[in-house]
This record gives C-alpha cells, sequence and structure tokens, in this order.
C-alpha cells in the first residue's frame, strides 16, 4: 500500500475525509456566525480576545469528528490497533479542546471540558477492540484534558497564539498519522457506509459548547 493509495482514499469516493471535514466545517462555522451576529457582536473586544482561539477549535473539532467518524465504518479492529486509535484520539480529543479553553478561562473549566470530550470520544473510539480500548481511550482524554489546559497557563504570558498554532499542527500530523494506519489496519475488514448525521451533530455540539465556554462560561481571577 502507497501514500498516493491512501490520498485517493482521503479525497475519493462517496465517504472521503475531506469531504467530511468540509461538512463539519461548514456546520461549526454556520454555528459560530449565526451566534456573532445574534448576540457575539455586542460583546467588547470579541475578536482579540476570543476570535483565534474559537477558530482553532472549530478546526480541531472537523478533523476529531471526521477522524471518529472513519473509526465508526469498522465494527472491529485487532487490539492493538484499536488500542492505538482510542488513544491517539483521546490524547487529541482531550488536549486540543483544554488548551484552547483553559487560554480563554483558565485551568480548571479548560481541564475538566477537555476531560469531559477527550474521555467520552476517546471511549466511543475504543470501544472497537473491548475493554483494553476503552480503558486506553479513559485515560488519554484524563490525561489530554489536564496537560492540554495546563500548556495553556504555563505559556499565558509567553506567546501563547504562537504556541496554540503549533500544537494545532502537530496534532493534525498526529491525526494524519491516525488515519493512515486505520486505513492501512483495515483494508482486509468489512466496512459500513456511514452518513454525516453524526459528524453534524457533533460538530453542532462541540462548537456551541465551546463559544458558550469561552465567552459566558466561569473563569479563574487570572481571566476576571
Amino acid at each position: 500500500m502507497s501514500s498516493r493509495e491512501f490520498s485517493r482514499f482521503m479525497a475519493e469516493g462517496r465517504d472521503n475525509f475531506l469531504k467530511s471535514i468540509f461538512v463539519s466545517l461548514i456546520v461549526s462555522f454556520a454555528v459560530f456566525l449565526i451566534a456573532y451576529f445574534i448576540r457575539l457582536k455586542s460583546i467588547e473586544s470579541f475578536m482579540p480576545k476570543y476570535g483565534f482561539f474559537i477558530f482553532f477549535s472549530i478546526l480541531s473539532y472537523s478533523l476529531i469528528v471526521t477522524t471518529l467518524k472513519h473509526i465508526s465504518r469498522y465494527n472491529e479492529f485487532p487490539c492493538m490497533g484499536g488500542m492505538m486509535v482510542g488513544m491517539t484520539l483521546g490524547m487529541i480529543a482531550g488536549f486540543l479542546p483544554g488548551f484552547f479553553i483553559g487560554a480563554t478561562n483558565g485551568m480548571f473549566v479548560g481541564s475538566v471540558f477537555g476531560m469531559v470530550v477527550g474521555i467520552y470520544l476517546g471511549v466511543w473510539s475504543g470501544k472497537c477492540c473491548g475493554i483494553m480500548g476503552i480503558m486506553e481511550g479513559m485515560m488519554a482524554g484524563f490525561m489530554g484534558g489536564l496537560m492540554g489546559a495546563m500548556t495553556a497557563i504555563m505559556m499565558f504570558n509567553d506567546h501563547l497564539k504562537a504556541a496554540g498554532v503549533i500544537v494545532f499542527a502537530i496534532s493534525s500530523m498526529i491525526i494524519v498519522g491516525l488515519n493512515f494506519m486505520i486505513y492501512k489496519e483495515s483494508k482486509s475488514l468489512d466496512k459500513q457506509d456511514t452518513g454525516n448525521f453524526v459528524n453534524l451533530v457533533l460538530s453542532f455540539v462541540l462548537t456551541t459548547a465551546t463559544i458558550w465556554l469561552s465567552v459566558f462560561g466561569p473563569r479563574s481571577p487570572l481571566f476576571q
């Protein structure tokens, strides 16, 4: 199997990866624009304070939920592959939301939100190989949420936005690598067609929760 075959898989076919990312981005940016014109544009300095972090959260969710959709096409993975799926998606799904919410609301809210998202999606993706994958997803989501928020606080006065770009870029490469691994490991497995409903719902819920928490959620004293 070559990288050219994987590139075709990413860009072609009914359930292709790039199309799913595009659908997720449309939903998330639609939610953001509606919220902005209804309520957010009246908030003083909204874009300088929150725009950057919400924007990269939306990009992060498009990768995460699309990967989850890719995983859900297969009923079962080999044990080691399934553990890697749960661990990787749980870590990224915990770290990125934890980082971006931690950057706007502080350590506690960022940690809790990152852990909730990371554990939930880590368990969801890891269950493809049974209890070991579930445990890997839970542990990775727990650690990723804490570490994401902690990283944001530690870099609060030291190029935080530049760190956000670097964190997102590295996480994106990991996600692409995970999808390559899934493609390689599952070529011989039975797969089912999946629609975009779950993709749409997750994009909507995660984007809405992120916007609400960033702007109206509780904050640590550092962010008052």
